[in-house]
């Protein structure tokens, strides 16, 4: 299910609508599919406890609203609960209310005097995480109060995930950044409570983030089945499943958690924009359609996910992926017009990354001197911006490179190809290691068309050891091959191609071509 979308040539951007108090206080029943965490507070209602954990579970699938609700329920239980609204606050955090947030914890303050131990570590602690997430200079004491909590609370699972979240550089990734320090952490949690949904939750994201893509998988699988109303949940099992090479199956999770968020935004009558996750969703759903040859499918979804407005620059950035599929299917024309609304995002990056996607439609034009003026407007934007320039470095680097190739600067622009191919495949998570294969999809078909087919080969065996399991691995190498006059490589890569490609469009070029030469007489 896609929800409604703006016209696909244009996105818009504006500060995304500001989720209103009285939804966060929407009254919420205790629910069923979303796995249970559980951290024993001071109150005497059980059914206080109760609403208490389901907020708890509820921030560790980052579903904000829904964690609010919870804990303004167990407060209407047991107005003295004070750690039910330090989640309320740490919900507004996540949902930009900071004023909200700050004015939600000092009524928790109040109450610090009459909590037990217990409560007023977690209440001192959840201080301290304001505090840093304002200024990182307060993250080591954050760190450390998180240490010596846990030496009086040694088993306590949520001071073990939060300091397990906590090693992260960057403490405002809610645990999607988690490093392999954090792994530690997230396993003393399973110890103390055996198969925690959130230690799975988190250990998925931080071996993602190590490169270690089996063990992912294994705690995404135990997440996904602990949660399997949760979208994000879903979301996560077909991470590691693309990555593997189950596309299917990947598929099929994206598929389920695009449901449960349309129903969600849907129950709580809340834009699409205003759910992040939702966007998210969409590009790694539409790119896995891309994957296996389903262009139809593609088409629709990542058009969905472009026109969706968006505040925020990351997803700004991703909106690429629609151009990247617009260039992949020869469509200049609409890549460069969907890459100029781009330019109008309100940072200096987006604004780059909206010159660089338009650059690599001219060049596909072989408007040459255009594609020029555009590497340049891009360059001047990265150096204006503040911060975040690292998020276009690899497009521009490529856009560089390619300009280069097709300008008969062979040399200069295969060094700076392949040094930008190693950086795309350096990264780790979901979206880059897909764009990184597109990009070095992309460069082998920019190295055939300008008949540079050593360069075209090398790219080819690159993508090889990316994911061999790609359709359009095998289908670039076949080409190669078949260039080469080497016909039994050519013929067995087109069959290994159309293989993968099985549940492709019956109108997929590619795959036409696929099946075409892999049954030639003669070869």
């Amino acid at each position: 299910m896609l929800l409604a979308s703006q016209s696909p040539a244009q996105v818009h951007f504006h500060e995304l609508p500001v989720v209103a108090p009285a939804l966060l206080e929407r009254p919420i029943t205790l629910q069923t599919g979303i796995a249970h965490a559980h951290d024993s507070v001071g109150t005497t209602s059980p059914e206080a406890q109760k609403f208490y954990d389901q907020g708890l579970t509820y921030l560790h699938h980052f579903e904000w609203i829904q964690a609010a609700r919870s804990f303004n329920q167990a407060l209407k239980l047991d107005p003295r609960l004070a750690l039910a609204l330090a989640g309320i606050s740490t919900a507004q955090v996540e949902l930009n209310q900071s004023t909200a947030a700050r004015a939600t914890f000092a009524r928790a303050r109040e109450l610090a005097s009459s909590l037990s131990e217990h409560d007023r570590r977690h209440l001192e602690i959840a201080d301290l995480r304001l505090a840093a997430l304002a200024d990182a200079a307060k993250i080591p004491a954050y760190r450390k109060a998180l240490d010596d909590a846990l030496a009086r609370l040694p088993k306590d699972a949520e001071l073990l995930l939060e300091r397990g979240v906590a090693e992260s550089p960057d403490i405002n990734d809610r645990g999607q950044g988690s490093p392999a320090s954090s792994i530690r952490f997230y396993n003393q949690a399973l110890a103390a409570v055996p198969d925690h949904f959130a230690a799975h939750h988190y250990l998925t994201h931080a071996y993602e983030n190590s490169g270690r893509i089996d063990e992912a998988l294994a705690h995404g699988t135990a997440y996904a089945r602990a949660a399997p109303d949760i979208a994000h949940a879903r979301h996560m099992h077909g991470h590691d499943l693309r990555r593997l090479g189950r596309v299917e199956e990947a598929i099929a999770e994206f598929e389920a958690a695009n449901r449960l968020e349309a129903a969600a935004i849907k129950s709580l009558g809340l834009p699409p924009e205003a759910n992040w996750h939702y966007e998210h969703n969409l590009d790694l759903l539409g790119t896995s359609y891309q994957y296996t040859g389903r262009i139809a499918k593609a088409d629709e979804t990542l058009r969905t996910s472009f026109a969706l407005p968006t505040a925020n620059l990351a997803q700004a950035v991703n909106k690429r992926q629609w151009t990247v599929f617009l260039r992949a299917r020869g469509r200049a024309d609409e890549a460069l017009t969907a890459a100029r609304s781009l330019t109008t995002f309100p940072h200096p990056v987006g604004e780059a990354i909206g010159h660089i996607e338009a650059g690599y439609a001219l060049l596909l034009k072989r408007q040459f001197a255009e594609a020029a003026k555009e590497t340049n407007a891009a360059l001047a934007a990265m150096k204006s911006a503040p911060a975040g320039a690292g998020l276009a470095a690899v497009p521009f680097e490529g856009l560089q490179g390619e300009f280069f190739l097709r300008t008969g600067q062979r040399e200069k622009g295969r060094a700076m190809l392949d040094a930008m191919i190693v950086k795309a495949r350096a990264a780790q998570g979901p979206d880059d290691w897909a764009q990184a294969l597109f990009t070095l999809e992309s460069v082998a078909r920019a190295a055939r068309e300008v008949d540079d087919w050593e360069f075209a080969a090398r790219v080819a065996r690159q993508m090889l050891e990316h994911d061999p399991s790609y359709a359009g691995t095998h289908y670039a190498l076949a080409l190669v091959a078949d260039h080469a006059g080497d016909r039994a490589t050519a013929t067995k890569e087109f069959a290994i191609a159309a293989r993968y490609w099985s549940n492709a469009d019956d109108n997929f070029a590619e795959l036409r071509e696929a099946r075409s030469k892999s049954t030639a007489p003669g070869r």
